[in-house]
């Protein structure tokens, strides 16, 4: 494997080494390598580009790595993964992307995720974007999840991208039946003139269902944000969404957080902040020998977190 691909997958999945569990690596189109487990089978579609992720019921504690590289520049990369959760099972699933482009031509990769959870299942999931390279050519990412939860069962996400990304577009929509909960988190910084909208439709339609939407950004230079979210409670339900953003030089930051009661046993709140670094912050860790530039960093470090 060459050095580039070991730097985007240390990047983008912190695999270095081997890899620990079930994994599909993806590189410029085409899966590279792969390994099964005794309860976790991963299958290639038939009738587009992708793969079938089949994890056993019961199973515990397991992992599962599914990273997509590119270092082809003028590449375009959809696919579509489908993950079948069985009954009570409990994983960690690790995906993401890192690209890498020298040249002219923009790359891109659109990963279209559908998740199905059965009953009293659990899912980890942590998707990582990242972007590097010394040419012009864009580096774009339009990640689409799609969660179903059955009755009982659970979902983490949590959603990183830090550098390098020019341009991207996240839709994440979560369907959700009783007793059921799904909790998101969203970093993001951007700079330069780099664009990130993200979309999250959440459908509480089970009593006793749940969500949480966290949406931690920074935004500087020229770069543009957009936040927007649509929670329905359909049900006894409860739902939270809240968007914190930093924003500095001549950036922008958009937040619609929505929220609809179409049931009178539903609770929902949103809130939405966006400011610059308070200066008592800055002088708080400025007085203890940061420089302000250092010091904005600190901040910002333990903002993403």
């Amino acid at each position: 494997m060459e050095q580039i691909d070991k730097k985007l997958l240390k990047e983008i999945s912190d695999i270095d080494g081997e890899i620990k569990g079930a994994y599909n690596i993806r590189k410029n189109g085409k899966g590279i390598e792969r390994k099964v487990t005794e309860n976790i089978n991963i299958v290639t579609k038939t009738d587009k580009p992708g793969i079938d992720i089949y994890v056993k019921e019961n199973t515990k504690f397991e992992f599962v790595h599914i990273p997509v590289i590119i270092t082809e520049s003028g590449l375009n990369d959809v696919v579509y993964n489908d993950f079948y959760i069985g009954k009570n099972a409990n994983v960690v699933i690790i995906a993401g992307c890192g690209i890498h482009n020298d040249h002219h031509k923009d790359s891109q990769h659109d990963g279209i995720h559908r998740f199905f959870l059965e009953e009293g299942s659990k899912v980890k999931y942590i998707e990582k974007h990242y972007g590097e390279g010394s040419g012009d050519g864009k580096r774009i990412l339009n990640p689409v999840t799609e969660v179903h939860l059955k009755e009982g069962s659970n979902m983490e996400m949590e959603t990183v991208q830090i550098k390098g990304v020019n341009s991207t577009v996240r839709t994440t929509t979560g369907i959700l039946e009783a007793n059921t909960s799904l909790v998101i988190l969203e970093k993001i910084m951007t700079d330069g003139n780099q664009t990130a909208k993200t979309i999250f439709n959440v459908e509480l339609n089970g009593e006793n269902s749940s969500t949480k939407v966290t949406s931690r950004s920074v935004a500087t230079e020229k770069s543009v944000q957009q936040f927007e979210s649509h929670v329905l409670g359909n049900s006894k339900c409860f739902g939270h969404v809240e968007c914190d953003a930093i924003i500095k030089d001549d950036a922008k930051v958009i937040a619609i957080p929505s929220i609809t009661a179409n049931y009178v046993e539903a609770n929902l709140v949103h809130e939405a902040t966006i400011g610059k670094i308070a200066g008592e912050q800055l002088m708080k860790l400025m007085t203890l020998g940061l420089d302000e530039k250092q010091a904005e960093q600190e901040i910002i470090n333990g903002f993403l977190k």
